[in-house]
């Protein structure tokens, strides 16, 4: 497991929900090449409004429902190994918006397993 405090770099992808690559959502790819890559993590979060280059405004709201909302990546790592990862999404993301934010870890801690190995998923069993 990757222990990570102090001193890190965020990136935040934002894409479209229903952009892609090679068919498959563009964000579950992203995600899945930051884990093959060994960062740290990444997460995605689903907008429910927001507009960007294109000045078209995406929404949730019913009356103007949008098949497009934003999405966010973030991916949380030391620098060197941010760094790296850029080129994999250079060639990723043709639209959107990727920056970079100096941030502080205070805390980075996993789930453990029954064992005291870390990676488990849920709860304990009893």
């Amino acid at each position: 497991m990757t222990r990570l405090t102090g001193h890190a770099l965020r990136v935040t992808v934002f894409v479209g929900e229903h952009d892609t690559w090679h068919h498959k959502p563009l964000y579950s790819e992203i995600v899945h090449r930051a884990h093959a890559a060994g960062l740290a993590g990444a997460s995605v979060f689903r907008g429910i409004e927001g507009f960007g280059a294109s000045s078209l405004i995406h929404t949730s709201r019913l009356l103007s429902l949008s098949e497009d909302l934003p999405v966010a990546v973030v991916i949380v790592d030391d620098e060197e190994r941010v760094r790296a990862f850029l080129p994999q999404l250079d060639e990723l993301v043709t639209e959107g918006l990727v920056i970079l934010d100096d941030c502080e870890v205070i805390r980075y801690v996993g789930r453990e397993n029954e064992k005291g190995n870390p990676g488990a998923k849920g709860k304990n069993s009893l």
